[in-house]
């Protein structure tokens, strides 16, 4: 025993040890009770070819659920004098004939499991004076044990609400309109994730919390096939949001493989750090050379975005809302607008403004030299209808960089 455990169970572990020695018993235990099994889950013992990590008993059938019935004392100096002991399973192996059990309880009144201490020998020396010294380290024990208890019940919460959305292929995407800022004709769109409303939560925060379980990759996967499912309904190129994490996975590169690559533009965002660019833009490089296109997100919600910019040399980058809003009455946000547009332009790189609400911010916009916007003043987002098998409306002109020259985008957000 004592290898392989976490921090928090040798913490437990030093808590045990104390009682054990301090109540001259052979064995000491920490159980999780679940409402059907009692749980072993931290041992220190004298004997641990009888007492052993990981072993389950029927709960009901335990000296610790028959003293939390008060079917039994807390202190049990000799099981013997107590009939109702001798007939349980520990009466008979590991024949246990002393025991002291008080319970674990979490900071909300949740009941986790008990803090115990046996023998194999009756003792009479056993008083409420040990209950007391149990109560302390089990109290001891319950403010170790909370975190992983909340951080189990988080992971499990989230579990719980992806499971029907990936069972399900994915969330859903809806469309919203990105328009050239100079025509006001309709280019292309953004493809927004969208999860059940009842959740409460924005689609960042959905993909965040996906991520810190080790579902986030799946997440984003689905998402970017659910984007490329817009391919056959639309004209013109699609931009797919990835995660540089996400986009190193092979189940991504073999996804990317199968589109047509010379109509998407991958976004990388802003927020998402970058590990090793080396790598990222080893990944890319054979995409990039059969058409695939790069664009930045988020730029100006932070520093990170300068740095892609200088090393991906992207496409496309695309203006945060956060510069966006007010830009009409803000002198500040219109030079630091224009210095970005000037940057882009000397990299070779289309500019799209995000978040775009009044036709005064579009106007101001426009002034300053970007190309394109997207926002509520030109439409909300939208699952769109299919596209009729006979529908024989024109592609845009082929050849034509995105987004400056009007090809259509799509982007997964």
């Amino acid at each position: 025993m004592g290898r392989n455990r976490t921090d928090a169970e040798q913490q437990i572990a030093e808590l045990l040890r104390t009682a054990k020695k301090s109540l001259r018993l052979s064995v000491a235990f920490l159980s999780r009770l679940d409402g059907t099994t009692q749980h072993l889950e931290v041992v220190e013992s004298s004997v641990p070819f009888l007492f052993q990590e990981g072993v389950t008993q029927v709960q009901e059938t335990t000296l610790c659920q028959a003293i939390l019935d008060k079917k039994l004392p807390a202190v049990i100096p000799n099981l013997k004098d107590f009939p109702a002991a001798m007939t349980l399973p520990a009466a008979r192996m590991p024949r246990i004939r002393s025991y002291v059990s008080v319970p674990v309880t979490l900071s909300d009144g949740t009941l986790y499991g008990t803090f115990c201490a046996a023998g194999l020998t009756s003792d009479k020396d056993l008083t409420k004076r040990d209950k007391a010294l149990m109560d302390v380290l089990a109290s001891a024990a319950s403010v170790i044990i909370e975190p992983q208890v909340k951080e189990a019940e988080r992971r499990s919460g989230i579990e719980r609400r992806l499971a029907p959305i990936t069972a399900d292929g994915g969330p859903v995407v809806a469309l919203q309109p990105i328009v050239d800022l100079a025509t006001g004709v309709r280019v292309g769109s953004e493809a927004l994730s969208r999860f059940p409303v009842e959740w409460e939560q924005t689609p960042d925060v959905v993909f965040a919390e996906a991520h810190s379980v080790g579902r986030g990759d799946e997440l984003e996967i689905l998402a970017l096939r659910r984007a490329a499912d817009h391919l056959d309904g639309v004209d013109g190129y699609v931009a797919m949001n990835v995660s540089p994490g996400t986009l190193l996975t092979p189940a991504c590169a073999e996804l990317l493989a199968q589109l047509p690559v010379d109509r998407v533009l991958l976004e990388l965002s802003e927020h998402d750090p970058v590990d090793d660019y080396d790598q990222l833009l080893a990944v890319l490089a054979p995409f990039r050379a059969a058409g695939l296109r790069l664009a930045i997100d988020d730029v100006g919600a932070g520093f990170s975005s300068l740095r892609h910019i200088v090393v991906t040399s992207p496409d496309v980058i695309k203006i945060d809302r956060s510069l966006v809003a007010g830009v009409d009455t803000d002198a500040v946000r219109s030079i630091l607008i224009r210095s970005l547009v000037d940057f882009a332009g000397g990299l070779g790189a289309g500019v799209v403004a995000e978040g775009v609400e009044t036709a005064e911010e579009a106007a101001v916009l426009r002034t300053l030299g970007v190309d394109y916007g997207q926002g509520w003043h030109f439409g909300r987002p939208a699952v769109p209808a299919p596209r009729p098998a006979h529908d024989s409306e024109p592609a845009l002109p082929g050849g034509i960089p995105v987004p400056r020259q009007g090809r259509l985008g799509v982007e997964l957000g």
